[in-house]
């Protein structure tokens, strides 16, 4: 049987342990012998340092010449300095989906047991998009946008992602008691959307009330739909229902590209001490190998990283272990590598 051609991905290995979590998963998807080949490329704080951008022209050009990206964490400043490196990169890209799956780990105890949520979040307006000006000393003023085309195009993402995967329903999140302009036509959109695929149970919630739920009952929700700030928030989370964002995967999808990064900081405290957990990198690679249709790659990865955590062999320090982020890398090419 032929081997599929290599398909080229784009490497952006970010900042603080970026560059560590993301070698450790190259290092595990060329042990694997995926068919890919690495074409790195620079974002973020370290990037600004050399080029005076935190996203140099040539990075967006790679990721949009091999329209996939394989993406570390990057330092954005608070306050200061310029925008965020993904930020730009999403609207560059018109990377409209943000899509992170909240799945139970083997072995993680956590709170709640066999929590599945997929978070669905617009990527391109609202106030997350960091549209602001001063109106007068002292006085800022931020733009929340929110249009009948972007509201409409998340919406039937999240369905047809749903019909999919054979998800039973879908919440679409707002404020829509208070901000009943914006949010109300983005609830708008999602009724209209959600009348074409009569399968799946729709429902609305009001973010405040899905952030307690969450924390009492998490397993009452399937997939959730939001708004880009609310979904910036709820999927962190989220994440920290299942172990942390060290173990939750992350894609940002739009019609001809997407980048695939981990959800987590650049935690720039543990920097260059090669004790960070490459599973959150690990598990986006998976949705990247799924995305360029290499399924059976795709499940020896996983499959490696579950066998792992069943075995309790090799956990990281946040996980109260003390393997190093290449024996966890290790670990899994060794329990991948079996049938």
């Amino acid at each position: 049987m032929a081997m599929p051609a290599a398909r080229r991905v784009s490497v952006i290995p970010g900042d603080g342990i970026g560059p560590e979590v993301v070698g450790a998963t190259v290092r595990v998807l060329q042990a694997l012998d995926a068919p890919l080949e690495f074409e790195y490329c620079d974002a973020g704080a370290e990037a600004f340092k050399k080029h005076g951008t935190n996203l140099p022209r040539s990075t967006v050009e790679s990721v949009m010449r091999t329209r996939v990206g394989l993406k570390g964490p990057t330092g954005t400043s608070i306050g200061t300095g310029p925008a965020s490196a993904n930020v730009a990169l999403r609207k560059e890209l018109d990377l409209y989906a943000n899509l992170r799956p909240v799945k139970s780990l083997p072995n993680v105890k956590t709170r709640f047991d066999q929590v599945d949520l997929v978070v669905v979040r617009e990527n391109t307006e609202d106030l997350y998009a960091g549209l602001e000006h001063i109106v007068v000393p002292g006085v800022v003023e931020s733009l929340k946008v929110i249009t009948e085309r972007a509201s409409l195009r998340i919406a039937r993402f999240a369905f047809e992602f749903a019909r999919k995967q054979s998800r039973k329903k879908i919440s679409a999140v707002h404020k829509a008691n208070i901000m009943k302009l914006s949010d109300g036509l983005f609830l708008e959109c999602c009724r209209r959307v959600a009348r074409e695929y009569p399968e799946i149970l729709y429902e609305e919630v009001i973010v405040d009330n899905l952030c307690m739920q969450l924390v009492m009952n998490p397993n009452r929700y399937d997939v959730l739909l939001l708004e880009n700030l609310y979904g910036d928030i709820v999927s962190d989370l989220c994440a920290g229902l299942v172990g942390g964002l060290g173990v939750v995967p992350g894609a940002n999808l739009g019609e001809r590209c997407a980048v695939f990064e981990a959800v987590h900081g650049t935690a720039p405290d543990i920097a260059g001490k090669g004790i960070a957990n490459p599973t959150a990198m690990m598990l986006s690679a998976v949705m990247m190998l799924r995305w360029l249709d290499l399924p059976v790659e795709a499940e020896r990865l996983e499959r490696g990283l579950m066998r792992v955590y069943e075995r309790k062999e090799a956990r990281t320090r946040d996980l109260g272990g003390t393997a190093s982020t290449q024996e966890f890398a290790s670990a899994v090419v060794a329990a991948a590598s079996v049938p």
